[in-house]
């Protein structure tokens, strides 16, 4: 069948309207190493294929009697249209497994940037005012409890799901923007932006509603060309961007972080990130950065699950392939989770290592820099964290309460998984240590300090470490001097417990009886001298001056 002028003209024209349209929603990068490319273009061919044969059965007058032979025979262009798609598929498929760990192994093993590290040089006994006591879910639910009080924005804006976790001022976060309530709440607030962003701070608890002098015109729930993925895609259309997530600088700015993927093993193996794009999610300014440039506040650049993957290619693929699928000598593997610590004014991503036999125990385990991409392995074996978790919550079984995954923490030198434990509303209530080496001992207590106080008993105790001295040991001990401005006394377990307010502070001091007899003469109007420990809220005093 013979296509007139019109009629290719008319057919390559409503193929290119389609293709805009559907460039427009997708996005996909004009790069022959991204396969969203790929399925764009052989999409396109399949629309044309299409409308070739749509136009076919009206221009032939068929009917009910519709076959492959009669819309086929003759027909060049559909047949050219077929046969341009049917390359293309395999050039994608064929192109695919060159590109895979089948026959490349030795380079996806080669992937990943390892050393071997000293656990207790590197990982020192960091303030318990830097733990992370809260994980994602629980996050979730106090930024959603913020929220809810601010009435001046609840009405109109509601919390984004991104709780991006970050290093801030030496602190741990989790960040999330405000996003539109629905598309008509855009329409009305626009012009303004969206006005503030949530933080948590992941080791007080505490959330703040950040309010912005001026307001972020660039997220995840704008439209149209304000969208981010569409702002980012336009002024890079050929960048492969993995995924985004909003960080703020040290003066607090938002700013999305957008690594740009590369593929280093044939058209689409080997995924590392390139460079970076980072974005004022307020202006929308947009600034390039290679790999080895990246600021220092920035945290997310790898994603965690990119660098798990570098890990399990490494260890399945030691002896090639078919190892890995057969005997699997050698063979190891992350373990099923994941969870983030800060360490030298980055965010690093903890995971235990095992066999891929998927016993219950530990061969070690990796810590992996988000910014970076280093990872450092420690040979030291161990509870498995599932294991370690059963533990805790077998200590609190008749709280009901569940663990949250483990962080890796150094006490007296002592690899030790710290959990929170949260009861069935996703609320911290008490807190777990467990020694990975003899996950039996397990400490849980209602703070942190005290908890940290039983594991260290417990380590005594079983011949774990050796006694440091009789006196309790404290982290951060400050001192302040004030007079006393409230003192209430309570008993607990026992003892007497005096908490006292100064006028040189708004915190609340706890000071035991037994520790400190002087204190029983203290009341409103006297002077007195402090040293505590700064690691709750409410601080312990150690002793009184």
């Amino acid at each position: 069948m013979k296509f007139k002028t019109k009629a290719i003209m008319f057919i390559i024209f409503l193929t290119i309207i389609i293709g805009c349209c559907y460039y427009y929603v997708a996005l996909p990068a004009i790069n022959y190493h991204a396969p969203g490319f790929w399925s764009f273009v052989i999409t396109l061919f399949v629309i044309l294929s299409a409308i070739v044969g749509i136009y076919t059965v009206f221009k032939k007058g068929i009917k009910n009697d519709i076959t492959v032979n009669k819309l086929v025979k003759g027909n060049y262009l559909l047949i050219a249209c077929l046969g341009i798609t049917i390359a293309l598929v395999l050039i994608y498929a064929i192109g695919s497994f060159l590109s895979s760990s089948i026959i490349n192994a030795k380079k996806y093993r080669n992937l990943i940037n390892i050393e071997e590290s000293d656990f207790t040089s590197d990982i020192e006994q960091i303030s318990y005012t830097e733990i992370p006591l809260l994980d994602r879910a629980s996050a979730e639910i106090v930024g959603a409890r913020k929220m809810g009080t601010m009435v001046e924005y609840v009405s109109q804006f509601e919390v984004s799901s991104e709780y991006t976790q970050i290093n801030y001022q030496g602190r741990p976060v989790r960040v999330t923007p405000l996003q539109y309530g629905n598309l008509l709440k855009w329409f009305t607030n626009k012009k303004e932006g969206i006005p503030a962003y949530i933080m948590i701070d992941m080791a007080s608890q505490d959330a703040e509603c950040i309010k912005l002098k001026e307001g972020i015109k660039y997220s995840k729930s704008e439209h149209f060309g304000r969208n981010i993925y569409r702002h980012i895609r336009f002024k890079y259309p050929t960048y492969m961007f993995d995924n985004i997530n909003m960080e703020i600088d040290e003066e607090g700015t938002p700013y999305w972080i957008c690594p740009v993927k590369d593929y280093t093993i044939g058209l689409f193996g080997g995924m590392t990130i390139s460079n970076v794009v980072l974005v004022n999610a307020i202006t929308g300014e947009c600034t390039d950065y290679d790999i080895n440039d990246v600021p220092q506040w920035v945290d997310h650049v790898f994603s965690a699950e990119l660098l798990i993957s570098y890990y399990d290619y490494y260890g399945t693929l030691q002896h090639g392939y078919l190892n890995s699928i057969l005997s699997q000598k050698d063979c190891l593997m992350t373990t099923d989770g994941y969870n983030y610590i800060a360490s030298d004014d980055d965010v690093w991503v903890y995971t235990g290592v095992t066999s891929v036999g998927g016993d219950e125990s530990n061969v070690g385990f990796v810590l992996m820099n988000q910014r970076t991409g280093l990872t450092r392995y420690y040979q030291i074996p161990g509870a498995e964290e599932y294991s370690a978790m059963s533990s805790a919550e077998g200590k609190v079984q008749h709280l009901g309460y569940t663990s949250t995954f483990p962080i890796l923490l150094n006490i007296s030198n002592e690899p030790t998984y710290f959990m929170s434990l949260k009861d069935s509303a996703g609320l911290v209530k008490m807190y777990a240590m467990v020694n990975i080496q003899k996950y039996t001992v397990v400490a849980t207590a209602s703070t942190v300090l005290e908890c940290e106080q039983l594991y260290k008993e417990m380590l005594v105790n079983n011949n774990i470490t050796e006694p440091e001295s009789d006196e309790p040991v404290y982290s951060d001990v400050k001192s302040i001097t004030g007079t006393i401005t409230k003192l209430v006394s309570a008993v607990i377990n026992g003892n007497t417990h005096y908490y006292i307010n100064l006028n040189s502070s708004e915190v609340v001091y706890d000071v035991n009886l037994s520790d400190n007899l002087e204190i029983v003469m203290a009341e409103p109007g006297k002077v007195v001298t402090f040293e505590y420990s700064d690691t709750e809220e409410i601080k312990t005093v150690i002793s009184v001056k």
